[in-house]
């Protein structure tokens, strides 16, 4: 074999190698972020669900941002989900965006950019669009008039209700498909609604079984078993979960994203916290000391 034929199968062998280790490195976390921001390439109802699904991640700068940017989106399903998920972050710094978003000519658009601005403690704004649709004073406004035709329906009313997240929907990455999907004839939505409704039990047990869960048959299920681990707060169960980036449904695939990402966050912050208590126990010992 001539040595420039050992010299390509080496160069060959050190580029596998390179990119093996390349891909290995790649964290969780970051694998999270890539599919939030490759989100907007997606279409239409997956580019929302990714943009919802942010509501899981509270005091990060790059996921409001994330969020903000689908406040200006051309899609009304896109606005309602950025405005969704500011709220539920508490991103209090989106509050003049979310005000300036109560002048859209879409009514569900109007009402979420509200119930986040509630949610934001900015009642006076929230309080003014509620009593508008109450009274009908936005009826001057030609397309907002139109679209008020739908106070009339009530099953209308009902959807955009569950979908801004101002009925009993115990979801925060899944919202109106979430309420739409538990009011099918058997969608087992007891079993997802007590999966969420165990985020706060202690049990380690608990947390044993919600992961458990993350492998149920029924999507609903999984997307409320992470949601629950996330708001639990445990970072070991964040590489437990991993594996739902490759879920064949895309709430549950966001959901994880944004769980991981909120785990990840948490666990770098316990990480900082005993590295600091240690510097301090390590300054004040006896070998510390002048």
């Amino acid at each position: 074999m001539s040595s420039k034929c050992n010299l390509r199968i080496t160069v060959v062998v050190m580029a596998c190698v390179v990119t093996a280790s390349t891909l290995q490195a790649v964290t969780g976390k970051e694998k999270a972020w890539a599919m939030f921001e490759a989100a907007g390439s997606k279409s239409t109802s997956e580019h929302a669900i990714g943009i919802r699904a942010l509501g899981l991640i509270r005091g990060n700068a790059h996921a409001r941002e994330l969020a903000e940017a689908g406040l200006e989106d051309s899609k009304p399903e896109v606005r309602i989900a950025a405005a969704t998920a500011l709220g539920q972050m508490r991103a209090t710094q989106s509050i003049p965006k979310l005000q300036k978003l109560l002048s859209d000519d879409k009514l569900a658009v109007v009402m979420a950019a509200a119930h986040a601005l509630r949610e934001l403690k900015d009642n006076s704004s929230a309080y003014a669009v509620y009593y508008d649709v109450l009274t009908g004073g936005r009826k001057a406004d030609g397309m907002v008039a139109r679209q008020l035709l739908t106070l009339h329906d009530p099953k209308e009313m009902t959807r955009i209700g569950a979908e801004v997240g101002m009925g009993y929907v115990p979801f925060v990455g899944i919202g109106w498909d979430a309420w739409r999907y538990t009011h099918k004839k058997d969608p087992n939505p007891v079993r997802a609604v007590a999966a969420r409704l165990l985020a706060q039990d202690p049990d380690p047990a608990t947390g044993l079984a919600l992961v458990e869960a993350t492998k149920d048959r029924d999507w609903i299920v999984r997307a409320a078993a992470i949601e629950a681990i996330a708001e639990r707060g445990d970072p070991a169960l964040g590489a437990k979960i991993e594996l739902s980036f490759f879920d064949s449904n895309p709430h549950v695939r966001y959901v994880t994203a944004g769980a991981v990402i909120r785990l990840s966050t948490i666990a770098e912050e316990q990480s900082r916290e005993k590295k600091n208590s240690q510097a301090k126990k390590a300054g004040n010992g006896p070998a510390g000391r002048e």
